[in-house]
């Protein structure tokens, strides 16, 4: 070990503020969140060093789990946030991949202006998400939007997109999938400039069909990076506030687990930290299992 420390001290005096760093911003909040679920702590019980007020919390045990997996109405409705979550996530998710593969396999030949083509394809990912989104609620303003003045124009009905029905789901799912689509394009077009030229090449003498050589040459030439992009997309979509929450607000229709989480956390009314750190671990937990399922489905496909 003397020998070891010796030859790679350096190394790892390098990653130490990194890792210090982390801990502190990342691993302290989550193991206070975690200990805040086993806890009735809200705005009241919470310890306050401004005011002079010590923490008055009491421990509960699993009650806020139990509560929420549960169904009871007094900690928001679980089972039906993640449905829509997991309806919002793979609804994007799958959008995201294949326009993005649509539009990688466009860019992957040789045409003309493709580098602009690229530049203008990769702005929405490089615009902040929040400026979107302000944009995006304009757009889709039901009285002076311009999406509703077209339809308008051209004899279409035209919704209340971010009012109280499912079109609010669906507008944030747009707004979403325009913003997301530019990187799993521009990971996909990475990963296509990877495959060798021979094996289209050796495919197509073989007589092998458009079709035959997007499954049989293209398709497992990315699957490396569809895994990889797929599982981010799922973990960021998951996770999505920004996008959600500044075009419609606290709106049960548009309404994930990650928004609940905020709206209970930071709600004038009741700012009930336990519950809002309970939603967060169950997320944290869900995605963890997703991840790996997904990882080990791969790996069997692999073999």
């Amino acid at each position: 070990m003397r020998a070891f420390l010796s030859r790679h001290w350096y190394a790892y005096a390098m990653v130490l503020p990194v890792v210090l760093v982390v801990a502190v911003l990342v691993l302290f909040p989550l193991g206070q969140g975690v200990l805040f679920t086993f806890t009735d702590v809200d705005e009241g019980t919470i310890a306050n060093p401004v005011l002079g007020r010590p923490a008055t919390y009491e421990w509960v045990g699993l009650r806020n789990y139990a509560g929420i997996l549960s169904g009871d109405p007094g900690y928001g409705a679980f089972w039906g946030t993640l449905g829509r979550t997991m309806v919002w996530t793979f609804g994007c998710v799958l959008c995201h991949y294949a326009l993005g593969l649509g539009l990688a396999l466009l860019l992957n030949r040789q045409v003309r202006g493709r580098a602009v083509y690229r530049a203008l394809l990769i702005l929405p990912w490089a615009v902040p998400a929040f400026v979107s989104a302000f944009a995006w609620r304009h757009l889709l303003n039901a009285r002076y939007g311009i999406v509703n003045q077209v339809l308008r124009a051209l004899g279409l009905p035209d919704p209340v997109w971010l009012g109280q029905s499912d079109w609010a789901l669906v507008a944030v799912m747009v707004v979403n999938v325009w913003l997301g689509t530019p990187f799993m394009m521009v990971a996909l077009l990475g990963g296509l400039q990877s495959i060798p030229t021979t094996l289209y090449e050796a495919a197509e003498v073989d007589g092998a069909s458009p079709w035959q050589r997007f499954r049989h040459v293209t398709l497992p030439g990315l699957r490396a990076v569809s895994g990889t992009v797929v599982l981010l997309g799922v973990i960021w979509t998951f996770n999505m506030f920004a996008v959600v929450y500044l075009i419609t607000g606290a709106n049960p229709n548009t309404r994930l687990l990650v928004t609940y989480a905020f709206e209970r956390f930071f709600s004038a009314a009741s700012r009930d930290y336990a519950v809002a750190s309970t939603y967060g671990v169950l997320i944290l937990s869900v995605l963890l299992v997703f991840a790996a399922a997904y990882r080990r489905a791969l790996r069997e496909e692999a073999a």
